[in-house]
């Protein structure tokens, strides 16, 4: 990448609740960065986190005069995020999550895309690990196209422009035109506030030189949770801007409904019981496929992947359905407020 024209100050905005085992190496990936440390700010705002938490990063702040605490007391992460943004006083905003760690050059190479023509959010590729076997097989199903679809932020090889992208880049100027995120979301509101930054005229520029690591869910119960409301919110979404969801938004709730019809269907009408089959081993034979090209050497991990790619594609699916119900059909503050809790 080429060099940094111009020297901006930056703040990393990290929104926290309780990440006492992970807080730590987040806030060392920040002290050991490439860009000089006088122009950049971490601003970790907590939601009032009860763990111990709290003393960790107090015990940095004492370390280093960059490291700041805001309260968080409306404790959801797009609160947090808005708390950091508003007090931030620096050119640039990088969003960022305690649940991750960033590359040496993390802040340097968002700085350099975020100073390309055109371009109102930059970011780059997230690598999935986990600290145990269940984990390592999600971290590879959500690298997979099979998985994921086109979500180019799970797994892009190349620089390329985006719909989106996970711990965004942002000139202030750009989010104090477009406006900050919104806080009922209490899932996708980075996608949200992405289609803002498309809306207003800015490109969205993800580049593998920017790199960073999040450590994912370890359990299947925990991967289907977080699946499940990355549907019912991206719902949400699409109401707030009148906005059809992309193709792969979609994928998942046709999946659930053609198994759905096609079982129920099937049990009277035998062609359609056929041509589910047919759809069934299909979808089989490009899950074990997949599976195995992802395992490579790692042949412990054959015994989850294959399970892990119709959780990802169910889950989100069965979200989506429940959240057109919630905001289309039955206009239920019951479900909207039963998935808000379950989404924090």
């Amino acid at each position: 990448m080429e060099e940094v024209k111009h020297k901006k100050t930056v703040s990393i905005v990290i929104p926290c609740r309780n990440e006492k085992d992970y807080i730590g190496q987040c806030l060392e990936s920040f002290i050991n960065q490439t860009y000089p440390k006088d122009l950049f700010e971490v601003l970790v705002c907590d939601g009032m986190s009860d763990d111990g938490t709290r003393g960790i990063i107090k015990e940095y702040k004492k370390k280093y005069d960059n490291i700041h605490i805001v309260d968080n007391k409306g404790l959801s992460a797009p609160k947090g995020m808005n708390l950091g943004i508003k007090k931030s006083n620096k050119d640039i905003i990088i969003i960022f999550g305690a649940h991750s760690y960033a590359d040496k050059d993390f802040i340097k190479n968002n700085v350099k895309l975020l100073q390309k023509e055109g371009v109102g959010c930059a970011g780059g590729p997230i690598e999935t690990i986990s600290n145990n076997e269940v984990g390592e097989a999600i971290s590879l199903a959500m690298s997979s196209p099979f998985g994921v679809g086109n979500a180019l932020f799970r797994y892009a090889q190349k620089e390329t422009y985006v719909d989106t992208v996970a711990f965004g880049a942002y000139e202030k100027k750009v989010l104090e035109e477009i406006g900050f995120f919104d806080e009922e979301l209490v899932r996708n509101q980075d996608d949200e506030l992405n289609y803002r930054v498309v809306k207003a005229g800015y490109k969205i520029l993800l580049s593998p030189e920017v790199r960073s690591k999040y450590y994912g869910r370890g359990s299947l119960s925990k991967l289907w949770r977080q699946y499940y409301q990355y549907g019912f919110w991206k719902v949400r979404v699409m109401q707030k801007h009148g906005k059809t969801a992309s193709i792969r938004h979609l994928v998942p709730m046709a999946f659930v409904l053609t198994n759905t019809l096609g079982i129920g269907l099937g049990l009277f009408f035998k062609p359609i019981l056929i041509l589910w089959l047919i759809q069934f081993i299909m979808y089989l034979a490009l899950d074990i496929a997949a599976s195995v090209k992802l395992v490579k050497n790692k042949f412990n991990l054959i015994k989850y992947i294959p399970f892990i790619f119709p959780i990802l594609h169910i889950s989100y699916g069965l979200g989506f359905i429940n959240g057109l119900m919630a905001f289309y059909v039955l206009r239920s503050n019951k479900l909207v407020e039963k998935n808000t809790k379950m989404s924090r």
